[in-house]
């Protein structure tokens, strides 16, 4: 009690306080520190209410519950507060590796629940685990927690059985997504309504490989270098919300590039998928494949798509393509940025989140001074920090362990 009265007083003596007389070092400091110290006090809150739910604290007020109570006192949501009841459980019967995470402000409370979820799901979905798996399951997330955001995490989350158990991974992973593949297909519908004022609302459900060929298309036809000026309102002058550009890009990708009299005639597509496999897999039908698009697919899956126009397989340990090319080309060509889009997924720079469709292929050493056009020489970038990267005279550009590269402004 001590403390929440200091820290309420602490807090008073701050209303006043101007937040633009920081300098930017003491605000990118102290943005961070706030967010670890919230997550440290959601941590606080939740043994609280955990320790509160044992003493029924409601029942005197009449509330049917302690979340029910607190989601009254503090006027939020029941399910908030439920979910948040839940979660303190989980974390002071099975999983205090992850509440001492969250009490150091390492991770949130958002993080926190995925990794109590994930082992969870892990362990009901199967039977037979070495002696110890939540437990290293649990410290692997913890630590991909402290690396990757929670929408990453998330997906992290789903591959778990690939650390505990990777020689049974890519097997099981098949069959479960062979399995999700053929439900997405009997799930998959369009509708589409005229308003009667010129426009039309519609609905649809895609498996996810097929939204993620969505995605990518529009996004090439929205990329900023293509579309320019376009990203501009003309009568405003302000930047178009990303839905309106999407849309603009649907309405293209419909018109130019989606003529009925120009589509295959026969099974194909007009937008090239790029597949990894081993090829162990593609020959078996059994595991599991990687697409460009973000979607990872059963190798039966592939083995259908590679009928198919478009398809382009990126076959591990098979006859490769040639991909350094040395000083007889100056841009890097088609296999070649296949391949860096596919070891960065966009750009390369650490802060950044543009996908493959919007960047353009910088080499690390400059072909003006000698540089080669391979692979090795090559990294995707958005725009802005390809442009960083053009101008070392401002910006200091540094490869990081993984791959991604980092910017600072020279002083």
């Amino acid at each position: 009690m001590r403390f929440v009265t200091s820290l309420a007083d602490a807090l008073d003596g701050l209303k006043g306080t101007p937040a633009w007389s920081m300098t930017p070092d003491e605000q990118r400091h102290a943005l961070v520190e706030l967010r670890k110290q919230q997550n440290r006090l959601r941590e606080l809150e939740l043994r609280v209410l955990e320790a509160a739910d044992r003493n029924d604290i409601g029942a005197p007020s009449g509330a049917t519950s302690t979340p029910a109570w607190f989601a009254h006192e503090t006027k939020t949501t029941r399910a908030a507060r439920f979910a948040d009841l839940h979660l303190a459980h989980a974390l002071d019967e099975e999983f205090d590796a992850t509440r001492r995470a969250l009490a150091e402000g390492e991770i949130d409370v958002e993080k926190a629940a995925i990794i109590v979820k994930a082992v969870r799901d892990l362990t009901e979905e199967y039977d037979e685990l070495p002696p110890g798996t939540p437990a290293a399951a649990e410290a692997h997330l913890i630590d991909l927690a402290k690396e990757f955001d929670a929408a990453m995490l998330r997906r992290l989350g789903k591959r778990l059985f690939e650390v505990v158990c990777p020689n049974a991974a890519d097997e099981a992973e098949g069959r479960k997504l062979a399995a999700e593949e053929e439900r997405a297909r009997r799930l998959a519908y369009l509708t589409l309504h005229d308003n009667g004022d010129g426009t039309t609302d519609g609905r649809f459900r895609l498996p996810a490989l097929h939204a993620g060929l969505l995605k990518k298309a529009v996004q090439a036809l929205i990329a900023p270098r293509r579309i320019g000026e376009g990203r501009f309102d003309p009568e405003t002058g302000k930047k178009l919300p990303a839905s309106t550009l999407l849309g603009q890009g649907f309405m293209d990708l419909l018109e130019n590039h989606l003529n009925l009299d120009t589509l295959p005639s026969r099974n194909g597509s007009p937008f090239r998928l790029v597949v990894t496999i081993p090829l162990e897999y593609l020959c078996s039908g059994l595991g599991v494949a990687t697409t460009d698009v973000g979607v990872r697919i059963s190798a039966g899956e592939v083995r259908r798509l590679s009928c198919k126009a478009g398809i382009l397989p990126m076959v591990l340990n098979g006859e490769s393509v040639p991909l350094d090319l040395g000083r007889e080309k100056r841009l890097f060509d088609k296999f070649q940025t296949i391949v860096l889009d596919h070891e960065h997924g966009g750009c390369a720079a650490a802060n950044c989140d543009r996908p493959p469709a919007w960047v353009e292929y910088h080499h690390e050493e400059p072909w003006a001074r000698g540089g080669k056009t391979d692979v090795g020489n090559g990294i995707p970038l958005c725009p802005p920090h390809h442009h960083m990267a053009d101008h070392p005279e401002h910006w200091d550009m540094h490869t990081l362990p993984d791959g991604r590269v980092r910017f600072h402004r020279r002083t």
